[in-house]
């Protein structure tokens, strides 16, 4: 049964708009510029003042500036006591709410009564030049003061007032007049701002045995393990199975670490004395400025580390000095794996922490912020509803945050970013938030910033140069029900810069060689991905203006593992989508065998008498079929890039009690102690058999988007490669090929190597539609 369409709401829609002052022809730029809107503002940048007169008793004056343009007023910091200040301030006055003619700039004395009028000057716009970048800023001049009347007035202002676009290197950092109701404290909040993420190192420490340890009390056996702690990360070995003071481990301990190491290692060694006690028999704090980096495989030489013991004098923390107990350990930073902060389904970057390791990037992804339509009202402000809209863009290390919008539904960025693209196999990330922390939202302490919704754009599915202009809907799932927030229009262009190096990326394997040759296991890497996670949150939440810890778990889907009766019912018919092929198949061989269609039926017998007097006409009839399907299909190919799918989903017709249970807290707010001990258990587990049901629907899924051009670039190198394969087993004995092939498959092990076999790196870089999940 063919599944209906998503409702008109939820749907892409391909937009047209004019992105750069020209027209879109087709797919591509009528003109160079970018992939925004043109957005013209006028400039006022308020370089200093001097020779000011003197306003008070003292003989000096407290300047200030406004800046005037109709109902828009832009006022400076003033300076005490000054009459030569400097302000360097930019104003940017949007050109489509201009409401005069006539600019001013007024000069005032700030005072306790009433200020000071002290001078001005005027600009009549009409005589405002323009700008367009990349020429040179334009250079300040001196401009006499005048008086109320017109007439000259003591001292001078320089000034700079042009006509530019968002282009203009001034927009930044500029005061805006749509932004007019935020105090100053509060500004740098709604800035656009480019971040990135700290660079992270998976820290390996391979602890091998302890000798000479010294428990309080000798006549036990003591109990011993070792606790690692890396800032708020916390790991612990295994009690050792020798007890004795010369315990053995040789186990490993994985924590991740930021650059710049802020916090050292500390590493104890403790013994269990009682059921709810530890006695900490030594302790060992490591810089991590000194720890060996390790770029491959090769071993790190093991290396005895003194204990220090603390004990209490006086009530006092003091070091004992005599103390012989030591530990021997390997302690390395891993460069050669990536560390994961994304999920691998929707992963933004495969690269290892060592830039050493870096290949060459194929080509750049440009995306052009342009607006949003129908916001839905986030919070209440003078008994009204309001949003004061941001989006934020994650690709790579790469964070961009736009500007936020005041009091609008209908927000204007237009707004361009590039990011460097080193493997066409991405997903970039964009989020659209309410920024909650403008109006005395700190002072609460508890506020956070609202999610509107999220986009993901898979890179390996878009042309290359075709600039793709959609409006994206914003979706969230609340425990009311799916629920569609406004919709984002954007454009994507991405430019690949080196077609052979990029088709040569789909035959290598996805993740460094490093997580092959010595793989980590899938808790492993799900404890050490919610680490670096709290560390990005961290980290970016310590900018100005903040990358808050909600922006961040949002992006990188921080939640996605947990139990959810939707997703697992949804990750089901995907399966069941992948294996409704081959029921199709066996129902088509079904009507053959029952002569449904006898002309069909008569073919089918002449084909397999064919094959059974030439079989080695077998692998090239079907290779050729598989070549001419792919042909088909491509009239059929996808044009658009995919979007949130609320029927894919199943967010559309999720049961009411099903929401409840995923939007419960984990552990379960239930009262019984029981119920929430058997709830919260069953949830873990469906959680985990939810995953490997998502990943058996995505393997089906990649083998789906061989032959129906999702990814242009894989259908074409198989088509190709199946042309080729037919062509060859044509011309080449079926015996020698068996012969070959079975000579390779039982190779000797030296001429084997222990990366992934190059189809096998292919079919892991085939797009499936997990991407598309909410």
């Amino acid at each position: 049964m063919q599944k209906p369409p998503p409702p008109v709401e939820f749907a892409l829609k391909e937009t047209k708009p004019q992105l750069g002052g020209g027209n879109v022809i087709g797919d591509k730029l009528t003109c160079a510029y970018d992939l925004v809107e043109q957005m013209h503002y006028l400039y006022v940048r308020v370089v200093k003042a001097k020779d000011l007169p003197p306003k008070d008793v003292t003989g000096s004056c407290d300047p200030y500036i406004e800046v005037k343009l109709g109902n828009y007023k832009g006022v400076t910091k003033h300076f005490e006591k000054k009459t030569n200040p400097q302000w360097n301030q930019v104003f940017a006055f949007s050109k489509d709410r201009l409401q005069a003619s006539v600019l001013e700039v007024v000069v005032k004395d700030k005072d306790f009564v009433k200020d000071d009028f002290m001078g001005k000057v005027t600009f009549d716009l009409h005589e405002v030049p323009r700008r367009v970048p990349p020429d040179s800023p334009l250079a300040p001049q001196w401009y006499r003061l005048e008086d109320r009347k017109g007439d000259k007035a003591k001292g001078e202002l320089m000034l700079a007032v042009w006509m530019g676009t968002q282009a203009d290197e001034a927009f930044p950092d500029a005061w805006h007049s749509d932004a007019a109701t935020v105090s100053i404290e509060n500004i740098t909040h709604i800035r656009s701002k480019v971040y990135l993420s700290p660079k992270l190192w998976y820290l390996r420490v391979n602890i091998i045995e302890a000798q000479d340890l010294v428990p309080s009390d000798k006549s036990r056996y003591p109990e011993v393990f070792v606790k690692g702690i890396l800032g708020n990360q916390v790991l612990r070995t295994r009690t050792s199975q020798i007890k004795s003071i010369n315990p053995m481990w040789n186990e490993d301990l994985m924590f991740v670490a930021p650059d710049p190491f802020e916090e050292p290692l500390v590493l104890t060694v403790e013994d269990r004395v009682a059921s709810n006690k530890d006695e900490v028999l030594g302790k060992c704090v490591i810089s991590l400025q000194n720890v060996q980096r390790r770029l491959d495989h090769k071993p790190i030489n093991w290396r005895w580390y003194n204990l220090e013991k603390h004990v209490l004098v006086d009530g006092e923390l003091k070091k004992e000095t005599k103390f012989a107990s030591r530990l021997c350990m390997r302690i390395c930073l891993e460069g050669g794996y990536h560390v994961f902060d994304e999920s691998t389904q929707y992963s933004s970057d495969f690269r290892p922490t060592a830039k050493q390791l870096w290949k060459p990037s194929i080509g750049i992804l440009e995306v052009g912020i342009l607006s949003a339509q129908g916001l839905a009202p986030m919070k209440a402000k003078d008994g009204r509803g309001t949003t004061d809209a941001y989006c934020v863009a994650k690709y790579g290390r790469k964070w961009v945050r736009t500007r936020t919008i005041i009091d609008n539904f209908n927000p204007k960025w237009n707004e361009q970013y590039i990011f460097e693209v080193f493997d066409p196999c991405t997903v970039i990330t964009l989020g659209v938030f309410d920024n909650s922390h403008l109006h005395g939202g700190d002072k609460s302490g508890g506020t956070k910033d609202l999610t509107i919704g999220k986009v993901r754009i898979r890179l390996s599915i878009l042309e290359s140069e075709r600039v793709y202009t959609h409006s994206y809907p914003l979706i969230v799932l609340q425990s009311k029900g799916v629920k569609k927030m406004g919709e984002i229009q954007l454009a994507v262009r991405f430019t690949c810069s080196t077609l052979v190096n990029m088709l040569y990326l789909y035959s290598q394997p996805l993740l460094p060689k490093m997580h092959y040759i010595h793989p980590l296991s899938v808790i492993q890497v799900d404890s050490l991905r919610h680490q670096a996670t709290q560390l990005l949150s961290v980290r970016l939440g310590r900018a100005e203006p903040p990358l808050r810890k909600e922006v961040v778990g949002y992006m990188l889907d921080v939640d996605s593992h947990m139990w959810s009766m939707r997703r697992s019912k949804a990750n089901f018919f995907r399966i069941m989508g992948v294996i409704g092929g081959l029921i199709a198949v066996g129902k088509w061989f079904n009507n053959i065998c029952n002569w449904k269609n006898p002309l069909t039926t008569i073919l089918i017998h002449i084909l397999f008498v064919i094959l059974v007097l030439f079989p080695e006409l077998i692998l090239p009839t079907i290779l050729l079929y598989l070549f001419f399907i792919a042909l088909w299909n491509f009239r059929r190919r996808p044009r658009h890039p995919p979007h949130m799918d609320i029927q894919l989903s199943h967010a559309h017709a999720a049961h009411p009690d099903e929401l409840d249970e995923e939007f419960d807290t984990f552990p379960t707010s239930k009262p019984s102690d029981l119920v929430r001990m058997r709830y919260d258990r069953l949830r873990s587990i469906a959680g985990r058999i939810q995953t490997v049901a998502g990943d058996m629907a995505t393997q089906g899924e990649r083998f789906q988007s061989l032959l129906n051009w999702r990814d242009p670039r894989t259908t074409t190198l198989f088509a190709g490669a199946c042309l080729i394969g037919a062509i060859v087993l044509y011309v080449t004995p079926f015996q020698v090929l068996a012969l070959l092939a079975g000579f390779y498959i039982l190779r000797h092990p030296r001429f084997r190597q222990r990366l992934p076999f190059t189809p096998l790196n292919f079919f892991r870089r085939l797009p499936s539609r997990a991407d598309s999940m909410l």
